[in-house]
């Protein structure tokens, strides 16, 4: 007995038993599941942990974890960014955060702000180069006389007083920190501020010293935050971003600026992608399930056969789970992917039976016979299918892109678990569901049945123009495939309206704080500066940063400055006192306006004359205010004016007077907490390496690396990271879609032991990958780590569909026969808008890699489809024998 007869005696025996017992059967089916999920419930995890998916065992992620292990308070941290309208103003708030978050045990694991130390305050001024430190004593010079007049009446009175008699008398100016018009233009500007609702705040530091007194290029205040992470869960930062958020709320105060946290860093990069995916997963989901469930009832006519579908694709679902937990227990971010999967590809099987069955009740009037019937018929064929789809997937198996490599296994499995569930249960279902009459099951759509029969004269008659077109259209595609790019930035794939997106971007935009650096690792002191030397003589290489240089230079020539202006302030070098806020500032505002009303008859410059005049509105409106303010709000409004004016000039003059205490800086002086980040305890050190030229060219990214690691071979980083990971990346598909490719052919051929019908099979599975990949450089969509996965999914419905067509032509070449309006060409269809309809909705997605993704299958899709029902009938009409 043959082997198609022995299947076919086999499937007929368990028609019958199932036909016989099919309560019985959904009763085991259904108790089966209740185990499974509980199975799954209890041993399949979610791991979004991304730093293993890619070539965990090379090179690249081995130097990679060697500096985790080393400078282990780097990895896995959130970085916080903090920007205000004035300096001091993120310097307390920073200070603020960091003790709020230091005492948060439960989520945060420690905190470090770089910038925001005892050291720097004190040492600040050694960073200085020799000339800014020269600008600073010069700025603090003219400013001295004013410091000493406010210190002696810190408060509204002594500061309106200092410009009552340096705008009634041209000696006095040089008590002012800076030019007189500048200064009032600051102040006017904060007073318009505060009176109206707003929040003004002015920096005193920025007035009496040009160059910042930390050394500093940035006013942004940074704080390296490790949070505590659950990879359990879709987001395992969650918690302690909303405990973060919390303490970011609690530092604001309700009359001063907002000062504005970012959030990013590794951790906050990827919270905010996890994010965005759940949503506009959830989202593409739903509207999957609604527009899945519209095209079952036209296709099918019939709620019954809809919910019978869905209870089978339900059930599947529910054991390829269970198979996961059993065979890999984690899913990571790309093999979750494979229940997407089962929903375009298994929802298929159930399709292809359901209009087989349908379309025999129109021939056997009993409902036993055409369920009998459609399952010895549609079995082979879905079984076929089912292989050499299960090839395509697990040929991703070998690579070294684990997440693709279990998706892969898992996607593949699941296809025959979603088969064996529809040729075990879907019987059970229509058995027991009512029948479709005989006139329900005949009627079709008359627009679809007038369009299927044009299509198929169409295809057939024009046979010869189709197959020359699609041999132009192919010359074409192979022209524009060569001009594919890829883009394995992941930056580039996140929604770039994303708080942790913009901040990154922003980071990059200064040299001095861009995460695009290498990082390479030295054995000893001695190697560590050669190394430097060497890398920073590269022509890609911008500057080197290492331990040795946070000891200063010209210590000596700085220290007799910082001497020098200690001098200079004398007395005043013992602190500034706290403001008195007890004050009615009402006669010396009034004076004020006086002087100004005295002085600007004799002014002649017109910027002069404005600010003047601009000055005197505001100090009318602070009057009016005063006038009709009632106590204790008026009290509250002078409170207001005064931290607006002066809340910052204390914390500016004492942290200035603080940087007079500098002393010489040495290796072994350094705090604890900055060599520990440079030097391990091992006694490694690091350097950190900035690149010249923008990295986001992909030219400037394999310069940079390759001449760095021309001097140390094991450099890493984030530029490595990417650069390798796209290496890989590409590799492992290239190998896996030849692999696919070639034992998909032998498999068809060893099956149909046909040379003509491998190739038939195999022409629209081609096409519709180099049409898919023309159409990706036309819509300029580059390939990415999301959307390439959606290569071994076309694969699978590509292959599918040309073993159907290619079975259903045998029998059908005639133009007056109408091939797409058989069962199978239906069920192909349907099929394929179920499918599309699964990812259709991630197109519009906000992150920019499901969006690909969406954009690519969508466009697959189309193209197989296209392949399959107009190219795939052409070609055959002239290669394949067949009866007139």
């Amino acid at each position: 007995m043959s082997l198609k007869l022995k299947s076919k005696n086999l499937l007929s025996h368990w028609g019958n038993w199932a036909l016989g017992h099919p309560f019985t059967i959904v009763v085991l089916i259904v108790m089966l599941a209740g185990g499974a999920l509980q199975y799954t419930g209890n041993n399949l995890s979610v791991n979004t942990d991304t730093t293993e998916l890619i070539a965990p065992d090379a090179p690249f992620q081995q130097n990679r974890r060697k500096v985790e292990k080393l400078f282990a308070q780097d990895t896995h941290t959130l970085l916080l960014v903090l920007e205000s309208e004035t300096p001091e103003l993120t310097k307390a708030a920073t200070s603020r955060l960091e003790r709020l978050l230091s005492a948060n045990k439960d989520l945060i694991k420690s905190v470090y702000a770089p910038n925001d130390t005892e050291f720097f305050h004190r040492n600040g001024l050694l960073y200085l180069e020799n000339n800014d430190l020269q600008t600073v004593s010069n700025s603090l010079s003219q400013a001295q006389p004013f410091i000493g007049r406010i210190s002696q009446e810190p408060d509204l009175n002594g500061f309106f007083s200092v410009f009552e008699d340096a705008l009634g008398s041209t000696d006095k100016t040089q008590e002012l920190p800076t030019d007189i018009s500048s200064l009032i233009d600051k102040v006017s500007d904060t007073l318009h501020k505060s009176i109206n609702a707003g929040a003004g705040l002015m920096s005193w530091e920025t007035l009496i010293a040009e160059k910042k007194m930390t050394g500093k290029h940035s006013d942004n205040g940074f704080i390296l935050v490790t949070p505590v992470l659950d990879f359990t869960q879709i987001r395992p930062a969650e918690k302690a971003i909303l405990g973060i958020r919390e303490a970011i709320a609690s530092i604001q105060e309700p009359n001063l600026p907002e000062v504005k946290v970012w959030i990013t860093g590794e951790v906050g990069l990827e919270d905010d992608e996890l994010a965005g995916m759940s949503a506009g997963t959830f989202t593409a989901s739903l509207f999957s399930i609604v527009l899945v469930v519209a095209i079952l009832l036209v296709a099918y006519q019939s709620v019954l056969l809809t919910v019978a579908t869905f209870i089978t694709l339900a059930m599947g679902m529910i054991f390829c789970g269970a198979f996961a937990a059993f065979s890999v227990k984690e899913l990571n971010l790309i093999s979750v992917a494979f229940a997407v999967s089962n929903m375009g590809l298994g929802v298929e099987y159930a399709i292809h039976f359901c209009l087989r069955y349908r379309d025999n009740l129109t021939l056997h009037v009993n409902k036993e016979r055409a369920i009998r019937s459609t399952l010895v018929s549609t079995a082979p064929s879905l079984l076929l299918c089912a292989g050499t789809t299960a090839i395509g997937l697990y040929a991703f198996i070998p690579t070294d892109y684990k997440g693709v490599s279990e998706l892969g296994l898992l996607a593949g499995t699941s296809l025959f678990i979603c088969l064996l569930v529809t040729l075990a249960l879907l019987p059970a279902l229509l058995t027991l569901l009512p029948a479709m009459s005989q006139a329900e099951a005949k009627s079709h759509h008359p627009f679809l049945q007038t369009l299927s029969e044009k299509l198929a004269a169409l295809t057939l008659h024009y046979a010869k123009p189709i197959t020359i077109g699609t041999a132009v259209l192919a010359v074409v595609s192979i022209i524009l495939v060569l001009q594919v790019k890829t883009d394995f930035n992941p930056i580039n794939l996140r929604d770039p309206n994303t708080e942790s997106v913009i901040a990154f971007k922003n980071l990059l935009k200064d040299p001095d704080t861009s995460p695009m650096t290498l990082t390479v690792l030295a054995e000893n002191e001695q190697k560590a500066k050669d190394l430097q030397q060497k890398i920073e003589q590269l022509p890609s290489v911008d500057k080197t940063i290492s331990l040795f240089d946070f000891i200063p230079s010209h210590q000596e020539d700085k220290l007799a400055i910082i001497e020098e202006m200690a001098l200079l302030l004398g007395s005043q070098a013992q602190g500034f006192p706290p403001l008195r806020y007890d004050v009615d500032p009402t006669a010396a505002i009034k004076r004020v306006i006086n002087t100004i009303d005295k002085v600007l008859p004799t002014k002649t410059d017109a910027h002069e004359i404005s600010s003047l005049t601009h000055f005197k509105k505001e100090l009318q409106d602070v009057l009016t205010e005063l006038d009709t303010r009632l106590q204790p709000n008026r009290r509250l409004f002078i409170e207001n004016i005064q931290t607006a004016l002066l809340g910052t000039l204390p914390n500016a003059i004492n942290e200035l007077l603080d940087s007079l205490n500098a002393q010489e800086i040495t290796l072994t002086g350094l705090p604890s907490e900055l060599r520990e980040r440079w030097l391990s305890k091992e006694g490694i050190y690091r350097i950190q390496i900035f690149p010249k030229h923008n990295l986001d060219d992909l030219t400037d990214l394999q310069t940079f690396i390759t001449e760095v690691q021309t001097i140390a071979p094991e450099t890493t980083d984030l530029p490595i990271l990417y650069w390798e990971s796209m290496k890989e990346v590409i590799a492992a598909f290239q190998q896996a879609i030849i692999i696919a490719l070639i034992t998909i052919a032998l498999l068809l051929y060893a099956i149909r032991r046909n040379v003509t019908d491998t190739l038939l099979v195999m022409a629209p599975l081609i096409l519709a990958g180099l049409f898919t990949m023309a159409s990706a450089v036309i819509t300029g969509t580059p390939i990415n780590f999301a959307n390439i996965i959606a290569l071994p999914l076309l694969l699978g419905l590509g292959v599918d569909n040309g073993i159907h067509m290619v079975e259903k032509l045998h029998h059908s070449m005639s133009e007056e026969q109408n091939i797409y309006q058989s069962s199978t060409a239906r069920a192909m269809f349907y099929g394929a808008l179920t499918t599309a309809s699964s990812f259709l909705g991630l197109a519009f997605s906000p992150h920019q890699g499901i969006a690909s993704m969406g954009l690519i299958i969508t466009m697959g899709i189309f193209w197989i489809m296209t392949s399959t029902f107009i190219i795939l009938p052409a070609l055959s009409k002239l290669v394949l024998k067949h009866a007139d």
